[in-house]
């Protein structure tokens, strides 16, 4: 039992702490298990992390009262690479309120935790009058880790003063991740977009975390805290509490598996400077080599294995979504090309997999496609041969056959395979993580259930609104909760290294699988 919601009301986090001081001795609360203030007062997560919104407000983050860390869980953790993933790992989490000299302690075994990490806290206050929610501030804990060993697996536990993880009572609070292999073996990674807070988001992450995937690429659209998705201060359903749901959701499987974000329209959160992003920088800390990290954080690159994968940020190019339609100047769509060529010409990349959340060809009777992405980037996939391009923001499953110019180049059935080095690009739209689904205008078509049609009734978004269109290039169409596997396997020079490529509902069933094969390096 915590506070009594009407005494809550109208006493200070200092006065609760010592009104639960006096009903809980710290013997009986650890005994217990530790647990987070917000849990203990008022049965709802209260987390942190760099930027305030720009709302006048009366009450300041530093307002905030320091409790007894004895008190104090960390809570959503969430990984992420840095630049290499083989010698670099950020830790992030949350605590419910401010704590003093935040750590991370990190080793080869439960028991050996002695190397100690200071950690970097980002404040991220919202104050009352920014959407739904009052005065809210999250307190996002990050620690950045370097000179790490490839293809090792560490243990690691976070905490701060009077919440050290060592501690034989904590030890259950430890985690793992295992950085990434010196050299080309096979891995699987996972992928979805549009997930939200919802049953079937807790599904799908918890069959996903079965896949013992590598890493995990999100399409953008990652906790729906603004529901508008317009990237305008004027929508007044954004609720940045959501955030705090969404990663105790997602710890199950982003504490031991680096949770790699793209970001999409309703990851715009207009209050949070510059462009929107400002509460995104508080939350993640992602690989910094792209093109504008001031302007463009969630674009950036990594390889892993013989894999490279770029994310992009579409509401760079959208036309749909125009709130932040050119804020990069061009700088990205030339970053991209750099890159592409850099990877492309790399001696120990065979695959190259790009993801974002607007998508280049999808037949939803949602959003379907962005012209945008089409004529920004498109053509650059098809110069470089890109192997891969995934993408969300059309709640759905739907695979396209192989596409050059526009035109398919060869139909691609489930089961077959595609040569992206002769053929051209092939493009999934994964983004049935957990929000609501969308629709079709043609019938479903799906493994054990197929229905192939000629043509598929569409629209693309341009610049001034929609143009309808009538396409050949659907192939799988799949209406309900799902996510993607795709296992990497390499091959000696000269032969054929593939990523076979699955489409994973949330019962587990399969409905597509194909093949993307290229001549090793």
């Amino acid at each position: 039992m915590g506070v009594p919601e009407r005494l809550a009301e109208h006493m200070s986090m200092a006065e609760q702490h010592e009104y639960l001081r006096a009903r809980f001795s710290r013997r009986s609360m650890i005994r217990g298990g530790a647990v987070t203030l917000g849990a203990v007062v008022g049965g709802a997560f209260v987390p942190g992390a760099t930027a305030q919104a720009a709302v006048p407000t009366a009450r300041t983050a530093s307002a905030t009262e320091t409790v007894d860390g004895a008190f104090v869980a960390p809570f959503g953790r969430h990984l992420a690479y840095g630049t290499d993933p083989r010698t670099e790992m950020t830790v992030s989490w949350q605590v419910p309120v401010a704590v003093k000299k935040p750590f991370i302690r990190i080793g080869a075994h439960p028991t050996d935790l002695s190397r100690k990490i200071d950690a970097e806290v980002r404040t991220l206050f919202t104050p009352a009058g920014v959407g739904a929610s009052g005065n809210h501030t999250q307190y996002y804990v990050h620690a950045r880790l370097t000179h790490l060993r490839p293809g090792r697996t560490y243990y690691y536990g976070v905490g701060h003063q009077g919440f050290d993880p060592a501690e034989p009572h904590l030890l259950g609070t430890l985690g793992t991740f295992t950085t990434a292999p010196a050299h080309k073996a096979p891995f699987t990674f996972t992928a979805f977009g549009d997930e939200g807070v919802s049953y079937h988001a807790l599904a799908n992450n918890s069959l996903l975390l079965g896949q013992n995937p590598a890493f995990h690429l999100h399409a953008g659209d990652i906790a729906y805290g603004d529901p508008a998705g317009q990237g305008r201060t004027d929508d007044t359903g954004f609720d940045s509490r959501v955030w705090d749901q969404f990663l105790a959701q997602t710890e199950s499987v982003a504490k031991s598996v680096p949770w790699m974000p793209a970001y999409g329209n309703h990851d715009m959160e207009a209050w949070y400077a510059p462009n929107g992003y400002g509460g995104e920088e508080a939350r993640w800390t992602l690989p910094d080599n792209g093109p504008d990290r001031k302007n463009l954080p969630g674009v950036y690159s990594f390889a892993y294995g013989n894999t490279a994968v770029i994310s992009l940020d579409a509401n760079d190019i959208s036309f749909e979504i125009p709130a932040n339609l050119g804020i990069s100047g061009g700088t990205q769509t030339k970053w991209l090309e750099a890159q592409l060529k850099k990877y492309r010409a790399a001696r120990d990349i065979d695959f190259i997999v790009v993801f974002f959340h607007h998508c280049a060809y999808c037949t939803s009777t949602s959003h379907a496609s962005e012209g945008g992405v089409r004529q920004e980037w498109v053509p650059l996939f098809e110069k470089y041969t890109v192997d891969l391009v995934v993408n969300g923001h059309n709640h759905q499953y739907e695979r396209t056959d192989v596409i050059k110019d526009g035109e398919v180049t060869r139909k691609l059935p489930i089961g077959g395979t595609a040569y992206p080095e002769t053929d051209g690009v092939v493009y999934v739209t994964a983004g049935a993580a957990g929000r609501s689904l969308y629709a079709f205008s043609a019938p479903l078509s799906y493994e054990g259930n197929e229905h192939d049609v000629d043509s598929v009734p569409s629209f693309v978004n341009v610049k001034g609104g929609k143009q309808n269109e009538t396409v050949t290039w659907s192939r799988v169409r799949y209406l309900d909760y799902s996510f993607l596997r795709v296992d990497v396997t390499p091959a000696p020079r000269g032969r054929l290294a593939t990523l076979t490529v699955r489409g994973i509902a949330e019962t587990g069933e399969q409905v597509d699988h194909f093949t993307v094969a290229r001549r090793a390096k």
